[in-house]
């Protein structure tokens, strides 16, 4: 899908320096939200928005459809009834500033939000001004039913057994007896709906700001993993889908090859897709899936693309990812339906690494936009592709993303001697140093749209990277201050857009003046005859 000139800025829900401990939909969201606006950004681009698993990675989420709890705003709920200013001050929650402590969040801030979702689900029936809202969350489970009531049971029952695997439940219910089913749905009925409505507020207070950022030419990038965790709902109510043994465990999961950054390659765990079965049901699930981020998002970047026409398949049983091999997938049947499922399909290809010619003919096949790091482009000539003068239209340009070092930490940390004298040779960075100096090139690319962690923009060395792939603990917690958004980097970004033609005013001002042409063609035309 072509893309409008523009940019944007990278900065997940839960870096925002809300009150609670971690970013959330609430005051804080909006106030990024003006600050885009001032800056003249057209784009805020999130992580997958999904319930975290294990090391908190919303890469490795609960589930493929549902949201993350910790970022529902408690002081919206406050304002809308659920909850009360006291019972939010005796909940001792943490502050707006400081690193996210995961643990702590989830001690202080779960029992408040389920407090409150609980008061709605018990009073909606006595409480007027919960009426309305009351019918909206019934359509919302109407609406929702194909995952919300199997997330929300997986959910229950992964707290009853104290977060095992599913597979280590009692078996009726690890395999999905229907009788035992029903009996649990029966006997947990508050707790199921409690379990609804916390996913119901999430879609509630992301409407409300989704259009809010609409008004203000803002459009949303999300991001979609191509595989889903093994300990997650969506394997263990569809387990026909993946590659299993008799005994629901995996039989081979994702990763990647040896390459020059890793010897055994990256074996990431997760269960593979039975490709031919999910083509035998039309790609339902992904109908599915993919729908429900089009609800969410007006982009949607999808990570490991590569992996939609092959993917790495490793032995389950081996610790390593040396002994895998490529299987060819079925990007194109999956996006032909897609497409005409979907209409014009609103992603961005993540073609990062060693990419084939099958890979780039199945993104142009759908005029899917790449992706560019200026990061990467100052090692040898071999990386030259990620430097500016090799873009082409209908490519997206990072300066990084979260998986690289800020920039600033790369160029005082990670950067060589002689990657730093291409830059000085390439950009002759000035009195504002090198950071800035890959933003101005990234803005006046050729590039569609260009998109920085707000980490380089307000000039964060490597204490704000966001994630380190080879470490499975200690991401993900970054937090920007409210201070650090101030007015004179929002000016000098817009200054830089605006005269990168990436501003919606530089765009009307694009169009006026080609119709001004057009118009003086026409009369001279005119004139002539």
């Amino acid at each position: 899908m072509p893309l409008d000139r523009s940019s944007g800025l990278l900065l997940h829900i839960t870096s925002l320096p809300s009150h609670g401990g971690i970013g959330d939909l609430g005051p804080a969201a909006y106030d990024f939200a003006n600050f885009l606006h001032a800056a003249g950004q057209r784009v805020w681009q999130v992580l997958p928005l999904n319930p975290v698993g294990y090391g908190n990675s919303p890469y490795g989420a609960l589930s493929a459809m549902a949201v993350n709890p910790l970022m529902v705003s408690l002081e919206v709920l406050r304002d809308w009834g659920w909850t009360t200013a006291e019972a939010l001050r005796t909940a001792n929650l943490p502050g707006e500033s400081g690193p996210v402590d995961f643990d702590g969040v989830t001690r202080k801030k779960l029992p408040a939000l389920y407090e409150a979702a609980g008061y709605f689900v018990e009073q909606h029936a006595d409480e007027p001004r919960f009426r309305a809202q009351w019918a909206r969350f019934e359509q919302y489970c109407r609406d929702q039913a194909g995952w919300l009531e199997d997330y929300a049971a997986f959910v229950v029952l992964r707290r009853e057994n104290n977060s095992a695997l599913w597979t280590e439940w009692p078996q009726p219910l690890a395999h999905r007896d229907p009788e035992a089913l029903a009996e649990f749905r029966k006997q947990n009925e508050e707790a199921l709906l409690v379990e609804k409505a916390i996913q119901f507020a999430f879609d509630e207070q992301w409407r409300h700001l989704h259009t809010y950022c609409r008004e203000r030419g803002i459009q949303i990038m999300g991001d979609v993993a191509i595989f889903v965790s093994f300990d997650s709902a969506d394997v263990w109510t569809h387990p026909e889908l993946f590659e299993l043994r008799a005994d629901r465990t995996p039989a081979r999961v994702a990763g990647v090859p040896p390459d020059y950054f890793s010897e055994t390659g990256q074996r990431w765990g997760n269960p593979l897709y039975k490709w031919d079965t999910l083509a035998e049901q039309g790609f339902g699930w992904w109908v599915e899936r993919m729908s429900r981020a089009a609800e969410l998002y007006d982009l949607i970047r999808l990570d490991h693309f590569r992996g939609f026409e092959a993917y790495w398949a490793i032995p389950a049983e081996d610790e390593t990812a040396v002994h895998g091999r490529w299987v060819k997938a079925p990007g194109h049947a999956l996006f032909s339906k897609l497409q005409g499922e979907l209409g014009t399909l609103p992603f961005v290809a993540e073609d990062l690494g060693v990419i084939t010619p099958e890979v780039d003919a199945l993104r142009m096949a759908f005029e899917l936009p790449g992706m560019r790091i200026l990061q990467f482009g100052f090692g040898n000539r071999g990386a030259h592709p990620y430097l500016p003068h090799r873009y082409v239209p209908n490519t997206v340009v990072y300066t990084g993303t979260h998986d690289n070092d800020t920039t600033l930490g790369w160029w005082q940390n990670g950067a060589s001697v002689e990657e730093k004298e291409a830059v000085e040779t390439y950009l002759r960075p000035g009195s504002d140093g090198p950071v800035w100096a890959l933003i101005r090139a990234a803005s006046t690319s050729v590039a569609d749209l260009c998109l920085f962690p707000v980490q380089d923009l307000i000039g964060v060395g490597s204490e704000g990277r966001m994630n380190v792939p080879s470490a499975a603990t200690g991401n993900w917690s970054w937090r920007v201050e409210q201070k650090q958004l101030t007015r004179e980097i929002a000016e000098k970004l817009r200054a830089v857009s605006d005269v990168a033609d990436r501003t919606l005013e530089a765009e009307l001002d694009i169009a006026k003046a080609r119709e001004e042409d057009a118009q003086k063609a026409r009369e001279l035309e005119a004139a002539a005859s």
